[in-house]
């Protein structure tokens, strides 16, 4: 009896021993498990992060170029409008340049009717006046030419293009008011 007691003894022991070491192991295992979802939750924490970092960066990215277009839009409609600008006062200056060359000045609907009138007035008096301006206009022109000759051929080359640059306006005005002279008498 004593052998059996001292076997079933042993028994038990091996028995616990085992129980303790399985329970050993779950234990490990368990602790494990725990740091591995321990990790993988770090883990997604920080890829959840990095990915609101990046979409930050994306927007603000987004924003400074949408920023930057708008710049570039708005100074290239302010250079437009100032292009318009110069255009338009380019245009009135020529504008009124050619109403100080031309005889009646432009003609628009209000001025017609004005210069209308005044064309029937004073077309009488260009009649009577117009072999005597076509006489003026011709002598003078042919001063003009006659002097302009001479003093080009005492001129060098560049000097002689320059002058005539500079007398194309004055002949180009006689002819104008010729030709509106011509116009007021038809």
């Amino acid at each position: 009896t004593l052998r059996t007691e001292e076997r079933q003894r042993l028994a038990r022991e091996r028995r616990e021993e085992r129980e303790k070491q399985h329970a050993a192991k779950e234990t490990q295992i368990l602790e494990k498990e725990r740091k591995a979802k321990l990790q993988y939750e770090k883990q997604l924490e920080e890829r959840q992060r990095k990915l609101k970092v990046q979409k930050q960066k994306e927007e603000q990215r987004r924003a400074a170029v949408e920023e930057k277009r708008k710049q570039k839009i708005e100074e290239e409609k302010e250079r437009y409008e100032a292009v318009m600008n110069r255009t338009l006062e380019r245009n009135q200056r020529l504008e009124t340049r050619q109403k100080r060359w031309s005889w009646g000045g432009s003609v628009t609907p209000d001025s017609e009717s004005k210069t209308a009138s005044k064309r029937s007035t004073s077309t009488a008096n260009l009649k009577q006046a117009e072999p005597a301006m076509n006489k003026r206009l011709s002598s003078s022109a042919a001063l003009l030419n006659a002097s302009d000759r001479t003093r080009r051929s005492q001129l060098s080359p560049l000097d002689s293009s320059v002058i005539s640059r500079l007398l194309a306006p004055t002949q180009a005005s006689l002819a104008r008011s010729k030709s509106a002279a011509t116009l007021s008498a038809d």
